[in-house]
């Protein structure tokens, strides 16, 4: 089946009872047990809501993997996800991934007894070189976020494999319509929903799938132990905006390719990150794996002075954080998604103060580049 027709028809994609074609939301903490110690498929909302169920079966149907979580935040799922470690073992992690993903290693797991070393992970033998003999994970973004490196999962997670490290893939920024990393090797796929998949600004989530049954299994426990799930009205709005996937990201590439070459040409820019161009150090690589690019771009200004005044003066960018809505963001990651990591790490990366980061929407798309234009004029650039 299709990509396009699982959205639509993926998962549990209409109510069993009434046979609607929208799963209703079910409203509900709890359900009547048949007898004492006799319940039903479901016996309380926190291990599982039909709403919820729904969704979770639609994610790892799109991701090919055997069972999907719902949390109620990205940052939910990843912290799911990084407890299926034990105190002392040690993770490799992408050098520009998203802030919320370093805070919580290095403010949480950390004192937990979690390890873990910053790596360029689309350099293979950076990976292979800085594997310990406790590393038991490697956790990869592809596109990064923000500067949208790309790292050859396929051969990073064979490389991992042979040392049994568990490979866990961010695949927001692609999502599973240009991107499948389980079928690419990965064991666990994360996304915030909240981003493409959901794609309207206006609900929060995060969403984990696997292709692995204890691992499935794992998660499953940690998900009804730690307790942060999404709840129905938020599972019924993922559940929408999740049928409309494939033609918003197909619109969401066509006007970021064209943001893009518009900034590579003007002379204020001085170097931009979209995997889209032929100019990009993964664009190979990334129409190896990926069947798009999406809609992030990110772009440094020869002037990096100049990048608080460009973003406060865009009007239909709108200055905020968060990414992949209908609607077009900017925002400058240095103060902003990424503030949490020290300048000298952030730096070391790539991450400048003069980097600027786009998520391109559906708008006209003259009507983007009119203000960028105006943007960079009224920026003094």
């Amino acid at each position: 089946m299709h990509i396009n027709t699982k959205l639509i028809h993926g998962g549990i994609s209409e109510d069993k009872t009434t046979g609607a074609v929208s799963v209703p939301i079910y409203q509900t903490s709890t359900y009547k047990q048949n007898g004492v110690g006799q319940p039903k498929e479901y016996e309380y909302s926190r291990s599982g809501n039909p709403t919820r169920h729904a969704l979770e079966e639609l994610i790892a149907d799109l991701e090919g993997g055997v069972q999907g979580f719902a949390f109620s935040s990205g940052l939910a799922g990843i912290h799911a996800v990084l407890s299926l470690f034990s105190p002392g073992d040690h993770l490799l992690m992408g050098d520009d991934v998203y802030g919320g993903t370093f805070r919580i290693f290095e403010k949480v797991f950390v004192k937990n007894g979690l390890e873990y070393t910053i790596i360029d992970t689309s350099d293979l033998a950076a990976i292979e070189e800085k594997i310990q003999p406790n590393t038991k994970g490697l956790y990869l973004e592809s596109p990064s976020n923000p500067l949208l490196k790309i790292t050859d999962i396929k051969a990073a997670a064979a490389l991992a494999k042979k040392q049994n490290l568990l490979v866990m893939v961010d695949n927001t920024f692609a999502t599973p319509y240009f991107q499948q990393p389980l079928a690419l090797g990965a064991d666990i796929v994360i996304h915030s929903g909240t981003k493409y998949l959901g794609g309207h600004s206006d609900v929060v989530s995060g969403l984990v799938t696997t292709n692995d049954s204890q691992l499935a299994q794992e998660l499953a426990f940690l998900q009804n132990a730690i307790g942060a799930v999404l709840g129905p009205q938020d599972s019924w709005l993922m559940q929408r905006g999740i049928k409309t996937l494939g033609v918003r990201m197909e619109e969401h590439q066509r006007n970021a390719l064209a943001v893009a070459e518009f900034l590579e040409s003007h002379p204020a820019v001085v170097k931009v990150y979209y995997p889209g161009l032929t100019s990009h150090k993964g664009h190979e690589l990334a129409e190896k794996q990926m069947s798009g690019f999406s809609g992030m771009v990110s772009f440094e200004l020869k002037n990096e002075r100049a990048a608080v005044p460009f973003v406060e003066a865009l009007q239909l960018f709108t200055l905020a954080e968060s990414l992949g809505g209908v609607e077009s963001l900017v925002e400058v990651p240095s103060v902003m998604t990424h503030a949490s990591i020290p300048k000298e790490k952030r730096e070391a990366a790539g991450i400048r103060d003069g980097l600027i980061r786009l998520s391109v929407g559906l708008e006209y798309v003259e009507d983007l580049l009119t203000d960028l234009k105006l943007g960079l004029a009224k920026a003094g650039v």
